[in-house]
């Protein structure tokens, strides 16, 4: 069995960082208009991420960026360990 298995379901997964940067806006104290209007993403957009987790991959980047916690969302996959000798062998 994989030690790495994720049991919440991708709805979940995006619910949690929603919920996350709902967290960040709000310790920021910025309103979601504001946010929406700071980041460029449309006010719509930005309620139903905060309520449903859907948000383009664009969009939660103009977010992460506007809220300061864009090397979060950039250092994303980037400390990945090899699984194999042949995932070190196919990066080359």
């Amino acid at each position: 069995m994989d030690a790495n298995y994720i049991w919440e379901t991708p709805t979940e997964i995006d619910l949690e960082i929603a919920k996350r940067i709902k967290s960040i806006r709000k310790r920021k104290k910025i309103t979601q208009k504001e946010l929406s209007d700071r980041s460029n993403v449309s006010y719509g957009s930005l309620k139903k991420f905060e309520q449903t987790g859907d948000i383009s991959l664009k969009s939660l980047t103009k977010i992460a960026i506007e809220l300061g916690v864009i090397n979060e969302l950039k250092s994303l996959f980037s400390g990945i360990p090899y699984g194999s000798i042949e995932e070190v062998i196919n990066e080359r």
